[in-house]
């Protein structure tokens, strides 16, 4: 089963850029669909972005849409999150998933996690 180690969160001023990334190993990875969720302090895991098997397909929560990219590298088993014009409410631990299948939303359709980054937005 994959394994998946997250890296790239920190504190940015609203406005700005991180990027995210998701190492995966001991799988192929290029046999799961990856996710991005992410927590806030009190919520539950919310679903962020998901990209299929050969990066194909994406999809996004509508309040992420036009500023968050999702991309794969299937040659260094990686899986990335671009997130611009970042604003307070998007900070939370994000995570990325690994999924069998592909285009799910639902968290209980990722079966493993990495461990999550922290993403602060303030000023």
């Amino acid at each position: 089963q994959v394994q998946l180690v997250e890296s790239g969160g920190g504190l940015v001023h609203p406005g700005g850029s991180l990027r995210l990334s998701c190492a995966a190993s001991g799988g192929t990875f290029s046999s799961y669909a990856m996710a991005w969720f992410r927590q806030a302090p009190g919520n539950e895991h919310e679903f962020v972005s998901a990209i299929s098997w050969g990066g194909a397909a994406t999809y996004y929560v509508d309040s992420v849409k036009g500023r968050f990219t999702i991309s794969r590298d299937n040659a260094k088993n990686t899986v990335y999150l671009q997130m611009n014009s970042l604003k307070p409410e998007d900070t939370a631990v994000y995570y990325c998933a690994a999924s069998r299948r592909n285009g799910q939303v639902d968290v209980t359709e990722y079966d493993t996690w990495g461990q999550g980054t922290q993403v602060t937005v303030s000023s």
